[in-house]
């Protein structure tokens, strides 16, 4: 099982990129930067590639919706060739909290997009002469939706490889199925070993059952908060915060992936309560409105022993990638204690 973490959205560059190398030397396998509304993803994973030796690199996530496909594709491509071919392309829908209020581009079809994106992306990496006919994207423009002058064009550069690895950030039953499909990889969000296969199952079936077998399996890659001793449990608070976030705060009653997923596994009440109070401003109390059995199934946190359970629960559930958070004491010490479990 790989290890990997992801960055803060609000580290700056120099004190991320000695962490990131201290964790390669511990034995991390893939670190994950990500792009919300902070400074962009690209900047820092290029800087990372000139830090790093070893270490994986991907973007978790480049949103599908402010950049062109063509330059998603020149990116991931570019990022490939500063890191030797470390670099794997993390995409997602984002939200439209962010799509909209920030970018102010419109946010729809995550799935067609998604499916559009990733064609253009490995037509562009093999630098086939660029011909694509979607019902998003449509490359050359064609006449009477530009100039005229658009003619299909290839990469110039020779890419490091032709299929720069893909994973898929997905929540919905939709693009979970779309991600097991074509991507190389799924990153779900708040992964509950015990109900994934009811909440997921069907849906990785549906994909994984138009796989390419060239794509090989299908990486997992479930985020967790990790701390290991006998008196951690208390470092789980601030995590507790995050999830009433998510749940509560991220979007609009009946448009919030994330309440949405903690009703899927069983918390209907909860994440309706956690929803109400965060709306109305009470994030203390919707902080404590969040299961204690929610908040340890997703978490990596407690004794050596207990921590080595859930992580066979993940392996069991088929994660196979780790990406955790460290908690509290020194996060090179966990890996290398994680390291050795995962082993």
């Amino acid at each position: 099982m790989r290890i990997g973490t992801q960055l803060s959205y609000s580290g700056d560059f120099a004190t991320s990129a000695e962490e990131v190398a201290r964790l390669e030397r511990a034995g991390l396998d893939i670190v994950f930067v990500p792009e919300a509304y902070s400074f962009d993803a690209v900047s820092q994973l290029g800087y990372l590639a000139a830090k790093t030796e070893r270490i994986e690199l991907a973007s978790g996530i480049l949103q599908l919706y402010t950049r062109t496909p063509t330059l998603t594709a020149m990116t991931a491509a570019g990022l490939d060739y500063v890191s030797n071919g470390r670099f794997t392309l993390g995409l997602g829908a984002s939200g439209p909290q962010v799509i909209e209020g920030f970018h102010g581009v419109r946010y729809d079809a995550p799935v067609g997009r998604t499916r559009e994106i990733i064609e253009i992306c490995r037509a562009v990496w093999r630098r086939e002469r660029l011909v694509h006919e979607g019902r998003h994207y449509r490359i050359p423009l064609p006449e009477g939706a530009g100039t005229g002058l658009g003619k299909p064009l290839k990469l110039i550069n020779q890419p490091v490889r032709e299929r720069v690895p893909i994973i898929i950030a997905a929540l919905g039953p939709k693009n979970v199925a779309l991600a097991a499909e074509l991507a190389e990889g799924w990153q779900p969000l708040f992964f509950h070993p015990e109900k994934a296969a009811d909440v997921w199952g069907a849906a990785l079936a549906e994909g994984r059952a138009k796989r390419d077998p060239a794509l090989g399996e299908l990486d997992v890659v479930a985020a967790a908060p990790l701390a290991i001793g006998e008196d951690v449990e208390h470092l789980l608070e601030p995590y507790r915060q995050m999830l009433a976030l998510y749940i509560g705060g991220m979007g609009a009653r009946g448009k919030n992936f994330y309440n949405d997923l903690a009703r899927r596994y069983g918390f209907e009440k909860a994440a309706e309560e956690i929803q109400d109070l965060y709306l109305d401003g009470k994030k203390v109390e919707a902080a404590a409105a969040v299961p204690d059995e929610l908040l340890r199934a997703i978490s990596l946190v407690g004794p050596p022993g207990y921590v080595k359970e859930r992580v066979a629960a993940m392996a069991e559930a088929g994660v196979t990638t780790l990406l955790v958070t460290p908690l509290g004491a020194d996060p090179a010490d966990l890996v290398t204690q994680l390291r050795e479990i995962c082993d």
